[in-house]
């Protein structure tokens, strides 16, 4: 789910004003914003230079002003509402972290911000796009050949064995996508998951299967 403008993206110190509400510096110098101020009143480039600053509320106030602008570019993108809550997410994880590469000189922190965007929904893209490959290149192993070919069938053999070796739920899933070949949110519903979740166990156990099919086909390559 979206995180609210009201919880923290990344593990972030927290900086309080004085108790009467005056300013202060915190541990690293910067000037806080008093507890009278919103932050809503702050303009853009007030609230640029608190957030490279590293001031929390500037993560919490840049994600209430532009994360439905990131929001809607990854779903209209993606498609899918939950890779663009993945989306969204990340973008302002890499924003934080990557603040100090922030230059208001060049462009504004909605600029820089909808850039990262823009990076994040192609790595999106990718990952759909590998993850497509492979599960396609597996089902097409996986499925009913001719046992007479020794290849093909020590390929089905090592695709069981590795699904045997997943934990419940992911083989349960595995199962489902590859020999019933039902999409992720019939998996989803058939074990009653959210699909995030599903599309999560199919990417780390398709990456364990191809990590071992890489090691099995090493003798043949040498």
């Amino acid at each position: 789910m979206l995180i609210g403008a009201s919880q923290n993206v990344a593990t972030i110190p927290v900086q309080r004003t004085a108790s009467d509400g005056r300013l202060r510096r915190s541990r690293r110098g910067e000037r806080q914003l008093a507890s009278s101020v919103a932050p809503a009143s702050v303009d853009d480039e007030a609230l640029a230079a608190c957030f490279t600053a590293g001031e929390e509320w500037a993560l919490r106030e840049a994600y209430a002003r532009w994360s439905p602008l990131v929001f809607r570019l990854a779903l209209r993108s993606l498609g899918d509402h939950s890779d663009a809550e993945d989306v969204t997410q990340q973008v302002y994880i890499s924003a934080w972290r990557t603040r100090s590469g922030f230059d208001a000189s060049r462009s504004s922190l909605s600029a820089w911000i909808v850039g990262i965007t823009r990076h994040r929904i192609a790595d999106a893209h990718e990952a759909r796009s590998r993850t497509r490959r492979l599960e396609e290149a597996l089902v097409a192993d996986a499925s009913t050949r001719s046992a007479s070919d020794g290849n093909d069938l020590a390929e089905r053999v090592m695709v069981a064995e590795e699904l045997e070796r997943l934990e419940p739920v992911p083989r349960r899933v595995m199962k489902l996508a590859f020999y019933d070949q039902l999409s992720h949110s019939q998996i989803a519903e058939a074990l009653d998951l959210p699909i995030g979740t599903v599309k999560s166990h199919v990417r780390r156990s398709l990456s364990r299967l191809r990590r071992r099919w890489e090691v099995g086909d090493e003798p043949h390559r040498a």
